[in-house]
């Protein structure tokens, strides 16, 4: 009787299991023992995803699935914490027997028999439960055989919701690798490289789909349109995604992609549409159910519909709990609101499911800070009050007299002005917010330059009615940076379009209107956002080191120790160099003053340092050092942080 209900379930699932959006319910907490005592407690598995595997020990097929499961743990369980519980209500001795032969690590949890029937998992073994955050049942997988094939691709496409690429590269390698045969194991793999930015191993892949015929031509043409998307070949893209719907009406991913390409065009309202139709139809990968009522929320909120936004948002992450993009869009909209608390809620439910998110992980900081801004009277009186003077001084916008000692060096500030955005899309909002945010605190913490605050520099561009297109004009942000008193502005664009983020960052300086420093980079989607920052602050603080070296006076000197007028404000550290110098003198030819080049005299390295002074010891001299010797910066690499 067993065997004729799985070949039933066998042959109507592949009919329903990739189709529409599945409403999850929740599984109620449990608490279950192994062999040795142990006890394994679900309601400690919230933020993470867990497969249940009900078993039978006796059974050739069920024995079949855990071997695989166990192989599977072994490989991926560490890194990229999947979690495998095995369930069964097998006699004890007979699964201490199978455990001692088979050496299988996996955590076996003996049941009564309550845990089973409340998952289903009486009649047919084996069945695969995937637990998702929550505790959300996201997937039931009954029967051994073709099923743990089944098994094994969905486990693939929820690692590839979760963003472990590499791991849903490797599994639904394996099962194509066994079975060329399985569509869907091969689209996941093709996914899997795209979000890798391997986009031509991606190609090739859903080429071998596209030439199959069927329901995998379908597929194979629908990630083809998704690699000429990313390629930037619209044309292609647009022509793939045509096809695809005359095969097929119902798919839903076709849609977002003509939505990304006619948004990025300026085709606004055509996108619309498009986004509109792709949260209609019904067929799309798992993996694909979130983004479409992502994009479509983020069109609402990009023209200030922010409830019809967090709607979508919602949705999102209801057909997909693994959907941080959706968790941190809705921060972002409760931030424009002005509810703070429920924007941090939001962060932190994206940071519960992964704490490397460097986009959830700037945004609750920020959240955090301005809740505690508002608790602060003192702190709030003293900003406001400060904003009005900085207001008052750019309106009237009064040059302040040079400074008595032109040589000092002052404390290196750098404000990041609002940039503007172009473009399409990007599937999160706020990425010039986290962007420039994460750049401005690796930059402090080089302890080389200072920063504007960033609320400073909201309120007070709020106050003064300034957005990213008043400050687009050079001269509107060269008077802000020196009302902020910034020797060195940020301007820039940040450019979405579907195959990646071009960013163009300026550095001005705020006295001379140089530009010492360009930046133009291509971010492609699913770059390290981490390295490609780190990459920048190191550019930016060789460029002020080069460009800007430090330059001050001895103060005092002491056989080999000597002090030097400027300290931590400046950005000196330990083991940071200075050449000492004198000026040379002045030749007056045929009515022209010469200035003869400075004179080396000296070496001395920084072994101390206050807020305002720096001692140093002397390394070389040609003379004794006296107070008033010159001193200047020497750029050597391990004077960049």
């Amino acid at each position: 009787m067993k065997r004729v209900i799985l070949g039933i379930c066998l042959l109507i699932w592949p009919l329903t299991f990739w189709t529409g959006v599945v409403q999850a319910s929740k599984a109620s907490p449990f608490k279950l023992s192994d062999l040795n005592g142990k006890t394994y407690d679900l309601s400690a598995m919230k933020k993470k995803m867990l497969v249940l595997y009900f078993f039978d020990a006796g059974s050739h097929s069920s024995q079949e699935g855990l071997f695989t499961l166990d192989q599977l743990q072994r490989k991926y369980g560490q890194g990229a914490g999947l979690a495998i519980w095995a369930i069964t209500t097998s006699p004890v001795s007979q699964v201490k027997n199978l455990q001692q032969k088979s050496g299988v690590s996996l955590p076996i949890l003996l049941d009564d028999g309550t845990v089973s029937a409340h998952f289903g998992a009486r009649v047919i073994l084996p069945t695969t439960v995937i637990l998702g955050p929550e505790l959300q049942i996201m997937d039931t997988i009954q029967g051994g055989g073709k099923a743990l094939e089944v098994t094994l691709v969905r486990i693939a496409q929820r690692e590839l919701q979760r963003r472990q690429t590499m791991v849903a590269e490797k599994i639904s390698e394996e099962v194509a690798d066994k079975d060329p045969n399985n569509v869907e194991a091969q689209a996941v793999k093709g996914y899997a490289l795209l979000k890798q930015g391997r986009i031509d191993e991606a190609e090739n892949v859903f080429r071998k789909l596209a030439s199959q015929g069927g329901k995998a031509e379908v597929i194979g043409k629908e990630g083809l349109a998704a690699v000429y998307t990313r390629k930037g070949k619209y044309h292609k893209a647009l022509t793939l995604t045509e096809e695809v719907e005359k095969k097929d009406p119902e798919r839903a991913y076709v849609h977002v992609l003509r939505g990304d390409i006619l948004y990025a065009q300026g085709k606004k309202e055509a996108a619309k549409e498009e986004y509109e139709k792709g949260v209609q139809k019904k067929e799309t990968e798992p993996y694909q159910q979130g983004e479409r009522f992502n994009k479509l929320g983020r069109y609402y909120a990009s023209i200030g519909k922010y409830d019809q936004a967090l709607s979508l948002y919602d949705k999102a992450i209801e057909v997909d709990p693994f959907y941080i993009e959706g968790m941190s869009n809705k921060g972002m909209i409760y931030e424009k609101k002005g509810d703070w608390t429920k924007a941090l809620e939001a962060y932190r439910q994206a940071l519960a499911l992964d704490q490397n998110d460097t986009f959830a992980a700037v945004l609750a900081k920020r959240a955090q800070e301005m809740l505690e801004l508002q608790k602060d009277a003192a702190r709030r009186e003293r900003i406001d009050r400060l904003v009005k003077e900085l207001a008052q001084r750019f309106r009237e916008q009064k040059k302040l007299p040079p400074p008595e000692d032109t040589w000092t060096s002052r404390p290196m500030v750098i404000s990041f002005l609002s940039f503007q955005e172009k473009g399409g899309l990007s599937e999160r909002d706020g990425f010039s917010l986290v962007f420039t945010t994460q750049l401005a605190d690796y930059l402090k913490n080089s302890g080389r330059v200072k920063v504007v605050e960033r609320i400073l520099l909201d309120e007070l561009l709020q106050e003064l009615n300034l957005g990213s297109s008043e400050l687009a004009d050079q001269e509107t942000a060269l008077k802000l940076g020196r009302v902020l008193a910034a020797k060195l502005i940020a301007v820039g664009t940040f450019y979405y379009l579907p195959g990646g983020t071009l960013i163009n960052m300026r550095l001005i300086d705020t006295e001379t209107s140089d530009i010492p420093l360009i930046i133009n980079k291509q971010l492609p989607p699913g770059a390290s956002l981490d390295k490609t920052l780190f990459d920048l602050n190191r550019q930016i603080l060789e460029t002020v080191i080069s460009k800007y070296p430090l330059r001050g006076y001895i103060v005092e000197a002491s056989g080999d120790k000597v002090m030097l007028n400027i300290g931590a404000r400046q950005g000196v550290v330990p083991g940071t160099r200075f050449e000492v110098i004198e000026k040379g003198g002045v030749i007056v030819y045929k009515g022209r003053k010469l200035h003869k080049s400075a004179t080396k005299i000296g070496l001395v390295e920084v072994v101390s340092v206050e807020p305002d002074l720096s001692y140093a010891r002397v390394i070389k001299t040609s003379r004794p050092l006296k107070t008033d010797d010159m001193v200047r910066e020497i750029r050597e690499a391990k004077n960049v942080i």
